[in-house]
Formats: C-alpha cells, structure tokens, sequence
C-alpha cells in the first residue's frame, strides 16, 4: 500500500493527514499558522511532515495552498493570505524533508479528490464549486486537472457577473463571488437587520440584537429551523450559484457540478435553488445532456486527500 502526505495551509490553520490509495486518510494533524512569516509556515509543513512519517512510511508530500501556482506545480506566484510571493515552495521544502513535493493550488486539490473518490468519482469531466468566505473552483477535464496556460486557471470566483459591481477584494468590481459567497450571504442578511427588517426579526434575535453578529451558520441553522426570512436569503445566494454555474456550463460542459465549501452544509436549501436557476439559465436547455448538480462528500478533508493523490502520481 502506497502511503502520501497531503497538506492544506491555509491563512488561520494547517493541516496535514497521511492519505493510502484508497484515498482513505489515515491520521491527521492541524496546526495553528504563522501566516505572516513564511519561513514559519514552511517550519510548520515540515514538523507536520516529519511527525506523521514517524508512524507512517510516507513516500511523497503534496502541498495545498490558496493561490497562484506555475504551471511546474513548485513556484507560488502569489498566496493573498500567506507571506508567499514568488517562492519556489517545492525547493525549499524538499530540502527541508528530503521527500518529493507536489505544490498545487487548495482549490484544484480539492477538486482532484473530490474527482478521484468523492462526489465525481464516476465521470471524466467536472466542475467544483466551493462557496465559503469567497467563491473557489476546480475544473477536470478528460480526466485531467485543468491549470490553464501559466498554472493559475478556474479562479471563477473572479469571473465578472455584474459591470461596475459591488467592489471586490482582487481590486475589480462585480465579480462572481461578491454575489454568490458566504460573506455575500453575510452582508445582505446584516443590511437587512440595520435597516430594521420585520422579516429579519428572528434571526437579528438569535445573534442577540446585534447584526454584527449574524454568521453564515447563524443563518443557515434559522433556515434549517424554518424561519421564512433565512429561507429566502439561502435562495437568493442560490439563485446567483445557479445562474454563475449555468455560463461556466456553456464554456466546461462539465458531467457534474459539484458544491462544497462551508455554505454547502445548508444542503437542500441551497442546491434546490442553485438547480432551479441553473435549469432556468442554461444555454440551449431542453436541447442538450442535462448535468448533475452534487453536494460534496469530502468536507474540509477534500484537499488534503486530493494533494497527497496528486504528490502519489
């Protein structure tokens, strides 16, 4: 049996988990991260590392990491919430653990392994659609993961859906995941409750009168409990995936369309309208394969799982 490490670093917490070829995982560690200081971070990757290989024969490591990765799978261009910026990632760590490394960005590894044994596991082409904080994506396709001409593809996040929009992080304006995210659910349901909302009464109240306290799981756990208002701004959220997913459709044609990410745990109350919309929106509908529309099955592990395939190939 064939052992990898697969690593997810992200810009509060770092997690490694020892992966078998089964895509089972083994044993995993999470550690806080030291994003600021990025020889901290690669300390950290490596101390993860070389514990879990005390106890597992692990023969290669991959790196998941959000942001810009070259095409060779070793430089980070770019990492928004990490002091990496132009590091050759694979070098340095290879000597620090003297293991092969593979460095890919969290969202394609995420992708790879919902392909390789989750949600996609029984086609050749997909699409993963992750909707936390911001908006992530990773393509397959023919059974390989997209990275584009330079290594930095599928950011659909990005993507502009609506012209001189709502002001994004990246610097642009309108882009997909200022209106279909988690912070985008956040934002409308607390400009609901400061305008003072009767609709938005219960769930102002559960975050004890304070809008600024309303969190995604606070509105998802008042939609799963019924509240009308909850319900509605699930859908609304739902609504822009449904319609963002249908002109990503038109350029991939991708077999299935998989949903993960934290607001992904809202199931049904989220997909039945991101499916709505999206039959609604879709380019030559009623005449073309109709897709599938999947909630993800590997949670928070995806990327690990997804890095260490990626580092065992």
């Amino acid at each position: 049996m064939s052992l990898s490490c697969g690593i997810d670093v992200g810009g509060t917490k770092i997690a490694g988990g020892v992966v078998d070829d089964h895509g089972k995982l083994l044993e995993e560690l999470r550690v806080e991260s030291p994003a600021t200081d990025a020889e901290a971070i690669e300390e950290a990757i490596a101390g993860l590392v070389n514990e879990l290989r005390s106890r597992h024969e692990i023969t290669a490591v991959g790196i998941g990491a959000a942001g810009y990765i070259d095409k060779s799978r070793a430089v980070v261009l770019f990492a928004p919430n990490l002091a990496w910026r132009n590091l050759d990632l694979k070098r340095e760590l290879e000597e620090r653990i003297d293991l092969p490394v593979v460095v890919e960005n969290d969202a394609n590894a995420a992708a790879w392994g919902e392909f390789r044994y989750g949600a996609g596991h029984d086609v050749d082409d997909l699409l993963l659609v992750t909707v936390g904080t911001g908006v992530g994506g990773g393509v397959v396709l023919d059974g390989e993961l997209y990275r584009g001409a330079f290594g930095v593809g599928a950011e659909i996040g990005h993507m502009r859906v609506v012209p001189d929009g709502i002001l994004c992080g990246c610097g642009n304006r309108g882009c997909f995941e200022m209106y279909g995210s988690g912070s985008s659910l956040v934002r409308r349901t607390r400009e609901a409750a400061r305008a003072g909302s009767i609709l938005a009464r219960e769930v102002l109240a559960r975050a004890g009168g304070d809008p600024e306290q309303i969190t995604g799981p606070l509105i998802t756990a008042a939609a799963q409990d019924g509240d009308p208002f909850a319900i509605e701004q699930l859908a609304e959220l739902g609504r822009w995936l449904g319609e963002g997913i249908a002109s990503l459709t038109a350029v991939l044609d991708p077999a299935v369309v998989v949903i993960g990410g934290g607001v992904s745990e809202a199931g049904d109350l989220l997909l039945a309208p991101i499916r709505s919309a999206f039959g609604l929106q879709l380019t030559g509908r009623g005449h073309r394969p109709s897709l599938e529309i999947r909630a993800a099955r590997l949670g928070n592990e995806a990327g690990m799982i997804g890095a260490a395939d990626l580092a065992r190939r």
